[in-house]
Parts: structure tokens; sequence; C-alpha cells
């Protein structure tokens, strides 16, 4: 069952309230689509911030005309703004699912293809970028450096297009999970986050894809939990259904039954968070608010609220309230000569007591209200947005001075460093890594990669008392 806090909103649906907000800018989708309706393919993979790895022209020597055609049409077709917006995440966070290869389309031929998208692993997932690549099924392709390249079962967009497909975002409707419920697992009674209601329907597009019959397959519902359900029906003129197997196979058969995707498995959480209140229909994707219309309230606002005036700050200061805001591109106390203000700071640099309102300067610079929101979109790889924010709060000519938001900022660069050296291949792996087979510990953090970090935390430390 979903965490829930106090006030009754699952802590799943607060982490996609966050992801709506910060992950996906406006900015990004407007830009994107604008060059995506233009042509430019490539351009608007750019704008959402999505690297492009393959090269048509050497798939055209390798696999044919016909098979490029396909492609290239799916890449015309791409909205990478909407795949980012449907990409999996995780918690705490709502960042990229680290180190994925997920499949967007297959094409058949002489060598079976898949396009697919990456995510980098967790230590260089600075700036969340993607990058499209090609995956032969043959296993011939060279997998290059990701952790993880061949594409998850688990994870995969070629039965669902309509999260990815602008000619195909108005399915989404369709494909949404009813209210209705099934109670043919009961550790899910009380979780509204699965599509039980849709397992069937989607059931039969994954056997029909896989070309398949009707039988078992499963549904991951945990780390270490799975559903073994079967597809069945009296006849070809009845629906079919889903229910749970008499008798469960054993662990070999069960790891090689066809896995039900997680775009299938759980509701879309856009709609939950329509339904919920949290987001309202018209501050969604417009590919996904056009679909979901329906499913909002009958009147919808008039989309994100314009920022107005920022008043000024006001401080006590001698007996009297001053303002602080903006002038000439700096932030600086409004009600102060600036030849006091210069004296006053040339005293504070020789050790005296600063005004109240330098004061109040100097924690707006350090330690702003706005370092939640800068953090968050510095850690959604949009270092444009928090630029924007901190130049709106100090100014396009303001000097960092040392604080927390200085440091959020150095550390996004330096993390963006990271991801470079991790594409140009020059540091494949978690620079941990060598450090761990020279037989010493290294620090445990959340860019570790998850195999690393449960191998190290299961080590045990040597023991320093005597024992009898």
């Amino acid at each position: 069952m979903a965490a829930h806090l106090a006030n009754g909103i699952p802590t799943r649906l607060l982490m996609w309230q966050r992801v709506r907000e910060y992950a996906v800018p406006l900015s990004m989708i407007e830009t994107s689509t604008v060059r995506r309706t233009a042509g430019d393919w490539a351009g608007a993979c750019a704008a959402a911030r999505v690297d492009v790895d393959l090269d048509l022209r050497a798939v055209r020597r390798r696999h044919g005309t016909e098979v490029t055609a396909r492609l290239r049409a799916d890449l015309r077709r791409l909205a990478p703004d909407l795949l980012r917006w449907h990409m999996p995440r995780i918690a705490p966070d709502g960042r990229l699912r680290p180190g994925l290869t997920l499949t967007l389309a297959r094409y058949r031929g002489a060598v079976p293809l898949q396009l697919v998208v990456r995510t980098p692993p967790a230590w260089a997932d600075a700036g969340q970028r993607m990058a499209l690549a090609l995956w032969e099924e043959s296993g011939d392709s060279d997998p290059g450096h990701h952790p993880h390249p061949y594409p998850d079962r688990r994870f995969r967009l070629d039965l669902h297009r309509h999260l990815w497909d602008a000619g195909r975002s108005g399915e989404l409707a369709s494909r949404c999970a009813d209210d209705s419920s099934w109670a043919g697992v009961p550790c899910l009674a009380g979780d509204s986050s699965w599509a039980t209601a849709r397992w069937a329907a989607e059931a039969e597009v994954l056997f029909r894809a896989d070309g398949l019959s009707r039988g078992a397959f499963t549904v991951r519902l945990g780390p270490r939990s799975r559903a073994v359900l079967e597809l069945v029906a009296p006849d070809d003129s009845h629906a079919p259904t889903v229910r749970p197997l008499r008798k469960e196979p054993p662990p070999q058969e069960v790891a090689a039954l066809p896995v039900l995707p997680e775009a299938a498995a759980r509701v879309l959480p856009d709609l939950e968070l329509v339904r919920a209140g949290l987001v309202p229909v018209d501050r969604l994707h417009p590919l996904v608010a056009a679909a979901l219309a329906a499913h909002g309230p009958a009147e919808v606002g008039q989309g994100a609220p314009v920022a107005a005036a920022r008043d000024p700050h006001r401080v006590e200061c001698r007996g009297e309230v001053h303002r602080i805001a903006l002038r000439d591109g700096v932030l600086t106390a409004v009600d102060h000569d600036p030849a006091q203000l210069r004296r006053e700071e040339l005293l504070v640099a020789l050790g005296g007591p600063p005004l109240p309102c330098l004061r109040a300067i100097d924690a707006v610079h350090r330690n702003p209200e706005e370092l939640p929101a800068v953090r968050e979109r510095l850690g959604h790889g949009d270092v444009v947005g928090a630029l924007a924010v901190v130049e709106g709060l100090l100014g396009p000519g303001a000097v960092l001075r040392d604080g927390p938001l200085r440091e959020e900022l150095e550390s996004a660069a330096a993390r963006r460093l990271d991801h470079g050296l991790y594409r140009s291949g020059l540091v494949p792996e978690h620079p941990a890594a060598d450090v761990a087979e020279e037989g010493r510990r290294p620090r445990l953090d959340r860019r570790m990669p998850p195999e690393m970090r449960r191998r190290l935390s299961r080590r045990t430390r040597p023991r320093t008392g005597l024992t009898v």
C-alpha cells in the first residue's frame, strides 16, 4: 500500500506534483514543439535535453531504405518533451530512473532493430539528460559503456506510443484506467495507483505484440513481490479476463513469463493528480491536457499565473522601515544614500557592525527563501530556470557570496562535468569503483550505483571487542 501523510495525500502524488512543476518547464515544451512542428526533430530533441546517438546514413547502409524510412517517420512524430513528461522516475526526488534502457519502437527486418532511449547512471545524471539510440536484438551492436544497455522488459513504451508520439497522444484518454477495482491480488486492496481494471486489455496487447497466445504473465508489485496472473476467456466472442494462477510455477518459469509494462500496470499519474485536485488540467503538458480534458473540472483556470511585480523587501533599520529592491541590476537598500552605503560597507570590511539593511541583503545572497525552488530546478536539470530565479531575486549584476545558494550552483556545475566525462567515455563507471577494488571502503552516497550500494551495505564491519 502506498505511504500516506497526515493530510491523506500519498507521498507518491506529492512527488509527482513536484515533478510536474519543475521537471519539464513550459519553455522546454514551447521550444521543442515549435521545432518539431517545423520538421526539425533533432532540434526538438536538443530543446528537450535529449542527445541523439544514431546516424541515419549508417542505418540505411546496414538495414536498408525501408527500415530507415520507418525510423525517420517515428523520429518526426517523436515529441521529446512529451517523452520526458512520461519517463519513469524514482522517489523521493522524482528524478529520471537512472541507468535505464527503454524501448520506443521495434522494426522487423533482416536484423531486428529497436529505437531506445537511455538514461545515464545516478552518478552522472546532472542535467537529467537522455539519449536516443538504436539497439539490435541480435546483440551485434556495440552496447557502449552504459550500465544496462539492453532494453528493460518492465519499462517499455513501444506498446504505449501515445506517451511519446505526438500524432497518437489523443489515445491517452482511452488507455486510462477506470474507477472499478479488481480483488484478484489481496495486497493491492486500498491502493488506487494500480490500473487493475485495464490489466486484461493491456495483457492482450502485450501478448499480441510478442506473437503469443493467451497465457500467464507477471506484474511487478514491489522489490520482492510479483503477481502471477493468467489471461483467459471462454471463447473468442467473450472479452478476456485476468485471474491468479491456481498453482504458481517454479521461479525459473516465472522469470521467463511476459511482464506487464509499468505504464500499463499503474494509473497515469496525471489522472491521479487531477482527480486529487493537486494539479489543474490546464497546468499539464498541452497534449496531455487535451486528452484528459474530460477528466478535469468543468471550469479550468487560465493557465499559469502571471508573476506580478515583486514588492521590495522591507526591513526595520534605525527605527524606520526601509525598502530593499533591485536597482541597476543589483539588490540594494533604496532608502540609503549611495555614499552612506559605501561608508557602511567599508566599516563592515574593517570589522564593524553592518546596517540591518545590509544584513538583510547579505542573507538574501547567501540563503534566500527561494532556495528550495532553485534546488528543485537544478535537480531536474533546469539550469536556465534556476538562474532566472536567481537573477529575478538578486539581479543579473549580483556577485554570489559564500553560502548555501552558491554551494548549490557550484555543485550543479561540478556534476555536469561528471556527466560530460561519462558521455565522452573517459569515466565509464562511478569513480568510487576503483577505490572499492583496491580494498578501501568508498563513501556511500545517492550517486553511487544501486548494485554497489547494496553490496557495500551488506558488508559486516570488523569487530573491535573480544569474545569469550
